[in-house]
């Protein structure tokens, strides 16, 4: 079973910055603990810089998911939540390459788990049954966000292959559409040939760029939730 790879964040506000630190005694903790380490250090103001920075430099996903930490006790409440979406995805997507970041997920879907027809938006079978997984999970947990990403290599035009991505970030949302995640859930971006993961100077390189990233974290309504679980303990 591949390891679920969490990335811990503890903060400590100064006069005029901000550091990150990581121990042992950190890592050792749950995701509640943590959650309320993370409220304690200023999550929130941390959140924002890191979504702010990493969306301004691509990284997709990643920026989507660091956008808004919490931190505290609500912090600590939907961290557990996204743990349990997070086993429940890499246990039933096969090739599923997932990542708890913050209080939210990372998801990463290379050309193993879901491809399309040469140079198109058309999703393979392989694809759709994968993505029919997918939608499972996501239905069972009906209080995330969902971005969407698409990546390409960078064989040809740098134009067409954005025009392409956009496309095929579509279509995915389009699947899960008609397998039932609520469309208003699910945001869209085509990123094309950026942030590529592996090197376009080989086949195998070129074909782990060509990918589709999730950016899952808590929606309103998932943190007033929280917010009332944690007032009433």
């Amino acid at each position: 079973m591949r390891k679920l790879i969490s990335i811990t964040m503890a903060a400590t506000l100064l006069t005029a910055s901000v550091s990150f630190t990581s121990c042992e005694s950190v890592k050792n903790t749950n995701k509640t603990q943590r959650g309320a380490a993370i409220g304690v250090a200023g999550g929130a103001l941390i959140g924002g810089i890191l979504g702010n920075n990493l969306g301004k430099g691509g990284n997709g996903a990643l920026g989507a998911v660091l956008g808004g930490v919490i931190g505290g006790a609500t912090g600590g409440i939907i961290g557990n939540k996204m743990d349990k979406q997070a086993r429940a995805i890499e246990q039933t997507v096969p090739g599923a390459q997932v990542e708890r970041v913050g209080e939210g997920i990372k998801l990463v879907l290379g050309e193993n788990s879901v491809n399309f027809a040469t140079n198109k938006a058309t999703l393979t079978q392989k694809a759709k049954d994968n993505l029919d997984k997918l939608a499972t999970v996501f239905k069972q947990e009906p209080d995330t966000y969902i971005s969407i990403y698409g990546y390409t290599d960078n064989t040809g035009r740098e134009e067409y292959n954005l025009s392409l991505s956009k496309q095929r970030a579509a279509s995915v949302k389009q699947y899960l559409m008609e397998q039932g995640v609520a469309g208003n859930r699910m945001i869209t971006e085509g990123m094309g040939i950026a942030d590529p993961i592996a090197s376009n100077d080989t086949e195998s390189g070129r074909a782990q760029n060509r990918r589709v990233e999730f950016g899952i974290r808590a929606s309103e309504k998932m943190i007033q939730d929280a917010q009332n679980q944690a007032g009433a303990h």
